[in-house]
C-alpha cells in the first residue's frame, strides 16, 4: 500500500446499501497553500455523506487528502474540488464537506458544498420526546 499522497480515492462496497446511514469523516490536519503567498493554509475538513453503492476508503482519502499540501488553492476551490472528486468516484446519495480554515491575516474562513442525488429522498427527522 502506497505512503505517498495521491489524487486517487478508493472505495468498498456499501455492506448495506439498503439504509441511509450517514457517515462522518473529520479531518483535523488539512494542509494546502495560499495561491497568492504560498504560505501554508490549515484546515479542519468534515465530510458527512449518505453512501449509496460504495463507501470512501480511510487510507486512500488519507493520502488524497494529503496531496493537496503542495498545492496552491482558494478555499472555496480545493472544497469544491475534493466535493467533485468523491462525487465522481463514490455517487453518493448526499454528501456535505465543509472546510473550516485557520485564521489568516485576521480573518477566519468556513467554506461548505453539497451535492444531492436527484433520485435520492431524505428521510424524515425523527424527533424523540
Amino acid at each position: 500500500m502506497s505512503t505517498q499522497p495521491s489524487k486517487n480515492i478508493d472505495t468498498f462496497d456499501n455492506p448495506k446499501p439498503e439504509r441511509d446511514f450517514t457517515i462522518r469523516i473529520d479531518i483535523p490536519e488539512f494542509t494546502c497553500l495560499c495561491p497568492m503567498t504560498g504560505q501554508p493554509d490549515f484546515a479542519t475538513i468534515t465530510i458527512e455523506y449518505v453512501p449509496n453503492k460504495l463507501c470512501i476508503e480511510l487510507k486512500a482519502l488519507k493520502l488524497y487528502m494529503w496531496s493537496f499540501r503542495e498545492q496552491g488553492s482558494f478555499h472555496e476551490a480545493v472544497t469544491n474540488e475534493m466535493l467533485d472528486d468523491i462525487v465522481k468516484v463514490t455517487s453518493p446519495n448526499f454528501i456535505r464537506i465543509r472546510a473550516e480554515f485557520n485564521v489568516r491575516g485576521g480573518i477566519y474562513t468556513s467554506v461548505i458544498a453539497e451535492h444531492k442525488d436527484d433520485n435520492w429522498k431524505a428521510p424524515e427527522l425523527v424527533n424523540l420526546p
